[in-house]
This record gives structure tokens, sequence and C-alpha cells, in this order.
């Protein structure tokens, strides 16, 4: 089976940044995609990024574009999410999450069902 766990959520104020990781343990095949979700008070969770061990390959959504970074340490198995300049509407409950059969990173990628979540991890931006 494949465990996600989602860590280094917490409270900034506006323009600063974190870095959330997500460590991967279990079986996972050596091509695999990992991504990032969110979840805003409210609303429905969303993707927003991920990254593809199959060929580096990342995708971000337009609203975290430029500000966002997400990158992986394969040794450490472990995928974070550096997240600059945030705004105070990036606050939400930050999921990792990646499926079995997917393999390449893209945008109809973050919609396809996912087999494996991580507990999300909680990011406040106050104004």
């Amino acid at each position: 089976d494949v465990q996600l766990q989602a860590s280094g959520g917490g409270l900034v104020q506006a323009g600063g940044s974190l870095r959330l990781s997500c460590s991967v343990s279990g079986s996972l095949f050596n091509d695999h995609v990992i991504a990032w979700f969110r979840q805003a008070p409210g609303k429905e969770r969303v993707g927003i990024s991920c990254i593809s061990s199959t060929d580096g390959g990342t995708y971000y959504v337009d609203s975290v574009k430029g500000r966002f970074t997400i990158s992986s340490d394969p040794i450490k198995n472990t995928v974070y999410l550096q997240m600059n300049s945030l705004k105070p509407e990036d606050t939400a409950v930050y999921y990792c999450a990646t499926d079995r059969l997917w393999r390449y990173c893209s945008a109809s990628g973050l919609h396809r069902s996912m087999g494996y979540w991580g507990k999300g991890t909680l990011v406040t931006v106050s104004s």
C-alpha cells in the first residue's frame, strides 16, 4: 500500500513563505506523479500542482504559477511545495495525493480520481 503524509502548514502573514512536505512511503511504482491539492473553507478541493518522477515534468494552476514551486527528493521520498508571496486566498487545507497508474503530470491529471491521499496540513495566511 501507499502512504502519504503532508506537513509544514502554519500561520503566516500575507507576502510570507512556507514550505510544505509530502513524505511518501509504501509500494509506489518508480514512475509516478505526486500532486498537491487544497481545500479552502467552504469550497471544493482542487488540484494546484504536480510533479512526475517519470520525466520530471511539473504543472501549476494559474493561481499559484510563479509563486509556488514543486520539487522532489527521491532519496528522501519527499515532495515539497515551496510557497512564496502568500495571499489570504491561499488559506486552505493542503493535501498531497497520488494514483498508482498516473505517470505524467498534466492539468487533466489533476482531475483524475486519486487512489491515495495524505492527511492535510492547514495553511492560514493573514492579511
